[in-house]
């Protein structure tokens, strides 16, 4: 009836479920979690999480996001790092410093904010390195001819 195997079952369902902070309701302080985030509400801290942030029309955030990707209907001010992708819906608002690995934009979407891709830079930078190994080999070649 009380099996190990339950209970293994029962964490794991656990930690994927959706944790949602409330329209209405405000939180001031930091807030980690391996799970992911719907805010409808306001938080003003630091959030952490390995998942998803969803950050509805009534949502606010003033303070600092890590995780993998977000969507973005309301409005954030801080600084937001993301390893995956920030999805910005036409009613958001985004100020202060963003690095992420995609961004995606949609027509009405407010973005005033620093941004850098961190994905992007690593493939130009080998695409810059490998055309200079090119034109390097090219300018040997020539010389010996």
């Amino acid at each position: 009836m009380f099996s190990d195997k339950n209970k293994g079952k029962m964490a794991t369902e656990s930690t994927s479920q959706q944790n949602i902070i409330a329209q209405d309701t405000k939180i001031v302080g930091d807030i980690v979690s391996k799970g992911p985030f719907r805010i409808d509400g306001q938080v003003e801290g630091n959030i952490k999480t390995e998942d998803k942030v969803v950050v509805g029309k009534s949502g606010f955030v003033n303070g600092t996001i890590n995780g993998t990707n977000a969507d973005f209907e309301g409005s954030f001010s801080g600084k937001l790092k993301l390893s995956g992708t920030l999805t910005l819906k036409s009613s958001a608002y985004v100020q202060g410093e963003v690095e992420v690995g995609k961004l995606a934009v949609e027509p009405g979407a407010t973005f005033n904010a620093t941004c850098s891709m961190k994905g992007a830079v690593k493939e130009l930078n080998k695409g810059i390195e490998q055309s200079k190994q090119q034109e390097s080999t090219r300018s040997e070649s020539g010389k010996t001819a």
